[in-house]
């Protein structure tokens, strides 16, 4: 996008309106905000649906597989993005992918909330995986359009996009959490409502406030690569048809041999987006130096990320199952602890933001900050032991030892997320700036991809040496980061 294009866009959105920031923002806030209402608020009952009994208005499908499928539904959410990313770059503008992935993402919250087949439960997830790898990134980037180059305004504004964010991810398992024993597919409708909300408000508005941003195609395709690439892509789509159709009646195709290729793909994905820069002509020496020093971090945000998303898997399963529930009079929905984690960073982001500002030079390095983060995160899995073993397996825990393990691995998340980002936009090559964000997402997608084979291992017998052992290895990873990271910020090259 050339600087007068650029110009125009900005010109064409209205610059005050929305707490002294640009009108567009009150549409992209709100829209996101009820996207991720939706999205958090179906997560949160999602596993309990799939594992409970028929008799229970469950699935009734086995738990250490439902939950195998959650993981591996948050793994494909991300890797789906770049898809998304790429569709809006080269062929429809972000406006277009954001009002196509609400529809998708609405019509896979209908399809939930329709009592039905498990079937019907697997047709709403590619639904929503396509919607969310559509609408997610791009919100985002129109954040980015409707602010001018060097606009002081532009850190603020994303900040209060951010609090959208964790607004409606805070919000909704309190809601669809409590209408849980009433009928799933009531709390699945909630989801479905919110969406049409946001989509509403962002059709409703995106004319008068967001102007010309999202609606050019940034790097469109010429006529003859649009015949190529609609060529493969429909011979693409008719070959995978035709595997699906043969694989599945022959038993290849399996919801356990689906689980372990996608848990292969997490692996693979971001392992040849390493090689390929790496090797690229086009990455100088100075990068290639910060690319090697980028993967230890990208292994530590991997495993970070997948304890921190356990939150809706295994602890969701600990709060079900080993939670006592009725405490201080109150009955509690073991759908609700997933309210603590955006709860939290509502609450601490500001004091961590303000804590390095006063730090200023005398800040932990990234990798240091990267080393506490998993610190954090191995010790919100150890505090989980502590009940078990002091008042046996058997007996149910007090919700305030859960409460605990959230609040420590949001300190984790908030030392080693924005961080991440920031240092991802740094140490990128230059002709991968682009690419090297999406490979940032990627770690949580291999994180999820990673659940997907650990969860196998969780039951009510393995529960101390599951937390253990990964609560373990994230401590002893943590103390291996803290050792090389004087070597790891020498490779940076100078990046702070």
């Amino acid at each position: 996008m050339s600087g007068i294009n650029k110009q125009k866009i900005v010109e064409s959105v209205p610059q005050k309106g929305f707490f002294g920031h640009p009108k567009g923002l009150f549409t992209l806030f709100f829209t996101e905000f009820w996207e991720r209402f939706s999205y958090y608020g179906m997560r949160a009952i999602l596993v309990y649906y799939m594992y409970y009994e028929v008799s229970k208005g469950g699935l009734g499908i086995e738990e250490s597989t439902a939950l195998a499928i959650v993981s591996i539904y948050g793994s494909l959410v991300y890797m789906s993005g770049i898809i998304g990313g790429w569709l809006a770059d080269r062929i429809f503008g972000t406006q277009k992918a954001i009002f196509f992935g609400g529809i998708l993402i609405m019509l896979g919250h209908i399809a939930l909330a329709i009592p039905g087949s498990v079937a019907l439960f697997f047709v709403s997830m590619v639904l929503i995986v396509l919607g969310t790898g559509l609408l997610k990134p791009n919100v985002s980037s129109v954040v980015g359009d409707i602010y001018a180059t060097g606009d002081a305004r532009r850190d603020a504004g994303f900040s209060i996009f951010y609090m959208g964010i964790n607004l409606g991810a805070f919000i909704s398992p309190l809601i669809v959490g409590s209408v849980m024993n009433t009928s799933f597919h009531l709390g699945f409708s909630f989801a479905a409502i919110g969406m049409f909300l946001g989509l509403v408000m962002f059709v409703l508005t995106k004319k008068k406030n967001l102007g010309l941003a999202g609606t050019y195609v940034a790097n469109p395709l010429g006529p003859d690569e649009k015949k190529k690439v609609f060529t493969r892509f429909g011979i693409g789509i008719v070959i995978l048809a035709i595997i699906v159709a043969v694989a599945i009646p022959a038993g290849y195709l399996t919801i356990e041999s689906f689980i372990n290729l996608v848990a292969i793909l997490g692996i693979i994905i971001p392992t040849l987006y390493f090689i390929v820069m790496y090797r690229s002509p086009k990455t100088s020496a100075e990068e290639r130096s910060r690319v090697i020093a980028y993967i230890p971090l990208f292994i530590a945000a991997v495993m970070f990320w997948a304890i921190q998303e356990q939150g809706s898997t295994i602890l969701a399963s600990f709060a079900d199952k080993r939670t006592q529930l009725d405490f201080a009079g109150i009955s509690i929905s073991p759908a609700w602890f997933q309210s603590l984690n955006p709860l939290f960073i509502i609450i601490f982001a500001p004091v961590f933001a303000g804590l390095w500002v006063k730090l200023g030079n005398r800040q932990p390095s990234i990798p240091k900050k990267f080393a506490l983060g998993l610190l954090f995160a191995g010790l919100s899995f150890v505090v989980i032991l502590l009940p078990a073993s002091l008042g046996g397996s058997d007996s149910l825990v007090s919700p305030l030892w859960l409460v605990l393990s959230y609040f420590i691995v949001v300190l984790g998340e908030l030392c080693l997320s924005p961080v991440g980002l920031s240092a991802t936009t740094k140490l990128a090559p230059a002709a991968f700036s682009a690419q090297t964000m999406s490979l940032w997402f990627l770690a949580s997608a291999a994180a999820q991809a990673l659940n997907a084979q650990l969860v196998k291992f969780y039951s009510p017998a393995t529960e101390m040496v599951y937390f253990g052992a990964i609560g373990g290895a994230s401590i002893v990873l943590s103390l291996i980061l803290f050792a090389i990271s004087p070597k790891i910020q020498s490779l940076m090259k100078g990046v702070k």
